[in-house]
């Protein structure tokens, strides 16, 4: 009931307005205030930081995101800027520099991120679509092809 409600709140378009102030300040708070524990995004969907390098100041960037982790140890994520026209800058970020690293339940991992394209690009959409169906709806809304990245794990 409430995972139905906040899918359909979070596919409209003032949710995209509001949310990108809002969210992932709410999600560094109680991630701090846990010591690395928690974040507000993880009750509804699996979710990482990820920190890349600034394309522009060479600073560290961090984010939090929804994410679909797969069995091979890679992570799935969406630069979907909750349906918004522009790219996320942490898109942009790793297509200047692949090298990053994700804190994911309190581990941290160095990836290199990989865009995803053709045929791996729908298989990776479907499988996210089953988990957070509202990025249809941001998909929908927008002219730009939604980016979705592979972050695997370095060896």
């Amino acid at each position: 009931m409430m995972e139905s409600l906040m899918q359909k709140v979070s596919a409209t378009p003032t949710f995209a307005k509001i949310a990108p102030s809002i969210v992932p300040r709410l999600d560094k708070a109680v991630h701090r205030l846990s010591g690395g524990k928690f974040m507000l995004s993880q009750w509804m969907l699996p979710s990482l930081f990820l920190t890349t390098t600034g394309r522009r100041s060479g600073e560290p960037r961090t984010t939090p995101l929804a994410c679909l982790p797969r069995e091979d140890g890679c992570f799935l994520v969406v630069g979907s800027n909750f349906g918004r026209t522009s790219h996320p800058a942490w898109t942009g970020n790793l297509l200047a520099d692949a090298h990053a690293s994700v804190d994911f339940r309190g581990g941290i991992v160095p990836v290199r991120a990989r865009m995803l394209e053709g045929d791996e690009r729908e298989e990776a959409w479907t499988a996210l679509l089953r988990m957070w169906p509202p990025y249809a709806q941001y998909q929908a809304r927008v002219d730009r092809q939604i980016r979705i990245f592979c972050l695997e794990p370095k060896e």
